[in-house]
């Protein structure tokens, strides 16, 4: 391939890759908005939001947590 080639090909990449990061930095906006927005809503109805969310982190936790040899269902397969 030409440099001439190389470097169009480079440059289109990029200047799509940036227009996809701004669409990504759009979306994640509009979620936190969402997000703010329905934790205000719980906090109206009296739902204390910073119980609920130590709660989630620990769930979440737990199923983030390296499986113990045998609990993981492909080493049965093996």
């Amino acid at each position: 391939m030409a440099k001439d080639e190389q470097v169009g090909f480079h440059k289109g990449a990029l200047a799509t890759l940036i227009k996809e990061r701004q669409e990504m930095t759009r979306i994640i906006t509009i979620v936190d908005q969402l997000i703010q927005m329905h934790m205000k809503a719980l906090k109206d109805l009296g739902i204390d939001i910073e119980k609920e969310v130590k709660e989630t982190e620990e769930l979440m936790k737990k199923s983030t947590e390296p499986k113990r040899k045998g609990e993981d269902i492909a080493d049965k397969l093996f």
